[in-house]
């Protein structure tokens, strides 16, 4: 099936898509109120992490379960396939090799959420990212003793 968008249509819209999404600003909230502080989507560091704690090597990221190709959830798309097979493997790969060659290697404390983790049970995922930071925060407090 072909495009029902003009590429100037299709153009303006992705050109809408922003980095945080309305689930990422409700976690985000969640997690200020519970005490974490944190910066959001910081662009220095490698793959712009939804979540970054700098201070205990903490970065956290939330992925769609449509673009980085969840096991359960991700679809690939009928149209244009060549297209979107590249696209998203190459999207699959980006977060290993940021994972394994700037995170792991630098000893830094690595989570990644599905999105459907939170609309599935929200409470237990904000729980989920509590103790993984309350974690990293013990284990690099040992680290400089």
């Amino acid at each position: 099936m072909a495009d029902v968008m003009s590429p100037e249509q299709r153009k303006r819209t992705m050109s809408r898509i922003r980095a945080q999404s309305k689930l990422e600003n409700r976690i985000t909230k969640a997690l200020w109120a519970e005490g974490y502080r944190f910066r959001k989507n910081v662009r220095k560091l490698r793959g712009t992490p939804d979540i970054a704690i700098q201070k205990y090597k903490v970065v956290i990221f939330i992925d769609s379960c449509f673009w980085h190709v969840c096991p359960e959830h991700g679809n690939w798309p009928k149209s244009n396939q060549e297209f979107w097979n590249q696209k998203l493997a190459r999207n699959m790969e980006r977060d290993r090799s940021v994972d394994a060659h700037h995170y792991h290697d630098r000893e830094w404390h690595i989570m990644r959420l599905w999105e459907h983790e939170f609309k599935n049970d929200f409470e237990r995922s904000i729980k989920k990212i509590a103790e993984f930071i309350e974690a990293a925060k013990a284990e690099e407090g040992s680290r400089k003793k």
